[in-house]
């Protein structure tokens, strides 16, 4: 099948039977829901710019596995320069939507999976990695967007998962058959879950020989019997419902979020990829998390030129460009921005071949990115509303500027600079108010803290794999110490 366009894509989702619930209703129709509609077109735009043929080098790959022209989402890395590939094609997509395009966790997981399944099948002598490889293949082919769920909701921390109140706070088989397991649990803050085709199912932590039963992963599809999802709450989500464009600040494109419920899933045998393997759980999850914390250096890029994009747009028509303070906070945002590229690049360029030959990222320099951009979007996003002023958060609603009687008022007392109309002024503000607090904030600002593991968990991962010992052995040697 050859790749799917933006419109083909939209088609196919509609085409599916998914369960998906808001504000205590069941959508009927997921795909034309103004609150969910946005998210639908950031992941659109990731099969619109592979049929572009500005971006096809950098937006489509050739499988080494098919011989097929498919799109890079689905790719396994076979060099360095697929690995900086990603990440720039990641900042593209950040620069086109603004948001979370939500693919970058199907393709990371899809990485994970290849090279873990290689192991485990070595050492077991089991199918997995055949299993996980006709998967990949057939959602490939076909174009598919996969979603990876890996967070559980975890419940107790102090517990592991065999030891907890109740066993459904991580996901686990409840029955075994002889053509598949049964499994139950739930996982958290799924972005694009309601937009996908297929998700790939993970475990979310190292795991002990207790947690047999937890240490399973699968791919469905989403619309299987069983599974059915209850979208997260956003920051002026439902001004999306107002039917105006201007207050939304990016009425185009959006992400979204959910607590997706597995209520007795039904498995098969040829999609599962890791079945009770316990000590294989953290090898899966380390790998998952590093290539995500690689994502971030470049989907949070782009994202971050929007955002400094609009925080210079905004110096322009406030009179405030030339002002030595303003050019000052710009330069620091490029240079924040830049940063989290570099590190991007950096973790990919020393990236490595796995056992499976699939390329995999320097772990500790793909931590140290992610641990950066737990830090640096938020001061961008600082930065942006200083830049911005008050007027971001106290403007009047676009109906309010639409009334007969009041609009002339604000159009007067609310203009800028005098050769730019107020409309474009206040578009612009509620485009940074978005990125900074609105829905979009839920894809760049808290995601920056939250998304591909909590900022500790990559200072535990850069103390384990910094190799403080040989650093001490360089400072002895170079002081002539002697013990």
């Amino acid at each position: 099948m050859a790749l799917m366009t933006g419109e083909q894509y939209i088609e196919s989702i509609r085409k599916m039977n998914m369960q998906i619930y808001m504000f205590g209703e069941k959508v009927e129709n997921p795909v034309d829901n103004p609150i969910l509609r946005p998210s639908l077109n950031s992941v659109r735009m990731t099969y619109d710019l592979a049929q572009d043929p500005q971006y096809a080098d950098l937006m489509t790959v050739t499988s080494p596995y098919t011989g097929e022209k498919i799109n890079r989402f689905e790719h396994i890395h076979q060099s360095t320069e697929d690995l900086k590939n990603k990440v720039k094609m990641q900042r593209l997509c950040g620069q086109k939507t603004a948001a979370c395009f939500q693919r970058c966790v199907g393709m990371d997981a899809f990485n994970a999976e290849f090279s873990t399944t290689f192991e485990i099948d070595k050492k077991y002598g089991t199918n997995y990695h055949e299993n996980f490889k006709k998967f990949m293949n057939y959602a490939a082919t076909n174009d598919l967007t996969v979603d990876g769920a890996m967070t559980d909701p975890k419940g107790d921390r102090s517990k592991a998962p065999h030891a907890q109140a109740d066993p459904d706070l991580y996901l686990h088989v409840v029955e075994r058959r002889e053509d598949g397991v049964v499994v139950r649990g739930a996982k958290a803050h799924q972005t694009g879950i309601c937009n996908s085709h297929e998700v790939i199912v993970m475990p979310t932590i190292s795991m002990g020989p207790d947690d047999k039963d937890y240490a399973i992963s699968f791919a469905v599809p989403v619309d299987t019997e069983g599974i059915f999802m209850i979208i997260g709450r956003q920051s002026c989500d439902t001004r999306k419902l107002e039917g105006t464009s201007m207050d939304v600040g990016n009425c185009e494109f959006g992400g979204v979020e959910a607590l997706t419920i597995f209520d007795d899933v039904f498995v098969p045998n040829e999609r599962i990829f890791m079945n009770g393997e316990t000590e294989f759980a953290g090898v899966l999850v380390e790998r998952f998390a590093g290539y995500h914390r690689q994502s971030y250096g470049g989907c949070k890029v782009g994202v971050g030129d929007v955002l400094i994009g609009a925080a210079g747009v905004i110096a322009d028509y406030n009179g405030a460009a030339k002002a030595s303070a303003v050019k000052d906070k710009l330069i620091e945002m490029m240079h924040l921005n830049e940063t989290l590229y570099c590190c991007g690049l950096a973790c990919s360029t020393e990236g490595y071949p796995t056992e499976s030959g699939a390329y995999i990222i320097d772990l500790l320099l793909a931590n140290v990115c992610k641990q950066n951009v737990t830090r640096f979007p938020y001061e961008i996003v600082r930065l942006a509303e200083d830049i911005a002023g008050g007027l971001m958060v106290t403007a009047p609603s676009e109906k309010d500027f639409r009334d007969e009687k009041l609009g002339k008022y604000i159009d007067k007392y609310l203009k800028g600079v005098e050769d730019v109309s107020t409309e474009n002024r206040l578009r612009i503000l509620r485009l940074i108010e978005n990125l900074a607090l609105g829905t979009a904030a839920v894809g760049y600002r808290t995601e920056s803290m939250h998304g591909a593991g909590s900022p500790q968990a990559q200072r535990i991962m850069i103390q384990r794999q910094g190799n403080l010992a040989f650093k001490k052995e360089l400072a002895k040697k170079i002081a002539h110490v002697e013990e």
